[in-house]
């Protein structure tokens, strides 16, 4: 296998980055403190990973990711991602994650019931915190019960969620917008 590649793009929330190998995209990154701090934990993450323009498919994915981010549409569901690597659970709950359309959102609950155990709501938080694709496995469309908006691991935390949120018109406050 090939050392993975990644690239850099702005967009209005700040300098993100995708990461791809043969197969597909295998990682997605918020903005950081600045790009240099992007690329370094890009770098903790993906030894050896080289920076380069990416092919047109990659291109393609960036200007999806760009489209939403600028207050577009886009569900990204067309991006390819490569989830091989990750607990089969995991990519259950990104499968079903990646069906919240932009703008709209669901609960930890919600996704554990789909599953078939509205117990799992906890184990579905820690694999939504575990997500290496945001923006393009929605996870920031996940929201705690009754309308309270959870946790996000991504950088810039719980004001990144909302800011995605808000560029998606999600109704945010006291009524959840569930998907239904």
């Amino acid at each position: 296998m090939t050392s993975p590649a990644f690239a850099l793009f702005e967009s209005p929330i700040g300098d993100c980055a995708v990461v791809w190998s043969e197969r597909a995209l295998i990682g997605v990154y918020l903005p950081e403190a600045d790009a240099q701090t992007l690329r370094a934990r890009i770098a903790r993450r993906f030894h050896g990973a080289v920076e380069t323009p990416p092919p047109a498919d990659v291109q393609r994915a960036v200007d999806a990711i760009g489209e939403l981010l600028h207050g577009g549409d886009n569900d990204l569901r067309s991006v390819e991602i490569d989830m091989s690597r990750l607990p089969e659970f995991n990519q259950q709950v990104y499968a079903i994650a990646r069906t919240i359309p932009p703008g709209r959102t669901r609960t930890y609950g919600d996704i554990a019931a789909e599953l078939g155990d509205p117990l799992l709501a906890r184990a579905v938080g820690q694999a939504l915190g575990a997500n290496p694709f945001p923006i393009v496995v929605p996870c920031h469309r996940v929201m705690a019960a009754g309308g309270k908006s959870g946790g996000f691991s991504a950088p810039g935390g719980l004001v990144t969620k909302l800011k995605l949120l808000e560029i998606e018109g999600a109704p945010l406050g006291g009524s959840p917008g569930l998907f239904d």
